[in-house]
């Protein structure tokens, strides 16, 4: 895949009625790389994948346009991209419709992430503990967010968390001088999406994300987030409501978060 082929995966995305736009590709494979299948000068497949660390990729935009389906050619782009990326553990966000040619690869199931989108129009303030504060991140901020993220997740990423914080914009949970936690927000898709997000506890991980929600109330907003987070029903009242349920996958050794910090949010189904 080159950037001059991302029309053609932005067009494979709209018929399976992805949000994403042409920039957004084009940013991700900026990161990565990608493999695309083409007939009679037609792209009908795609791939992307990024590699974190020495022992870790994550895939996605895994698309066989739908009049080509059945016949091996997910098949063939899977083997390339496991080709290429080597003797790495590789995760992926799956569909239903997916998991039986992934499982056909050597994954397995190992949590969930949840897709809540909407807006919001009254997202109150949440109280938060004595010496703590939520603040706008500054640049002083990067490396310590950078840190918390990839604790969080057992993933290893600077480049990419450089770009997301480039891209977007952040608040951090600050306590007593430290940052504990942190919500990220960037252009998206139809609007805007909350992630990462990485705190404490649920009762802070809401703290932060109702920063960005309260602040653009009325704006068309997305977050991903594991299952077992404990916040979906609270977006649900939000008005966020949950539109996919999808399931997490991994082919290898799965990625060992470390405390403190959990995730609450991820950059986006692909890049985790």
């Amino acid at each position: 895949m080159t950037a001059t082929d991302v029309a053609s995966v932005h067009a494979l995305s709209v018929g399976e009625q992805w949000p994403h736009r042409k920039q957004d590709i084009a940013s991700a494979l900026a990161l990565g790389a990608g493999t695309v299948a083409e007939m009679g000068g037609q792209i009908i497949g795609s791939a992307m994948w990024w590699l974190h660390g020495q022992d870790c990729a994550t895939l996605g935009m895994f698309i066989v346009a739908k009049p080509f389906r059945n016949g091996g050619i997910g098949r063939i782009v899977m083997d390339n991209v496991l080709d290429q990326i080597g003797q790495r553990s590789v995760l992926l966000n799956a569909n239903h419709g997916g998991l039986p040619m992934f499982r056909k690869f050597g994954f397995n199931g190992i949590s969930e992430i949840l897709q809540h989108q909407g807006t919001s129009f009254s997202v109150p303030l949440l109280p938060l503990g004595e010496g703590e504060r939520i603040r706008p991140m500054g640049e002083r901020d990067r490396d310590k967010v950078t840190a918390l993220a990839q604790e969080a997740t057992g993933l290893e990423r600077p480049s990419i968390m450089a770009a997301v914080l480039d891209k977007g914009h952040g608040v951090v949970l600050d306590s007593d001088g430290e940052v504990t936690g942190f919500a990220l927000f960037r252009r998206f898709g139809r609007g805007y999406v909350v992630g990462p997000v990485v705190a404490p506890d649920k009762d802070r991980a809401k703290g932060l994300i109702a920063q960005w929600l309260g602040s653009r109330s009325g704006e068309f907003m997305r977050l991903d987030i594991p299952g077992e987070c404990g916040l979906s029903d609270w977006l649900e009242e939000l008005g966020l409501v949950r539109v996919h349920r999808f399931v997490t996958m991994v082919r290898g050794d799965e990625p060992t978060p470390s405390r403190p910090g959990r995730s609450f949010g991820i950059i986006s189904q692909a890049l985790f």
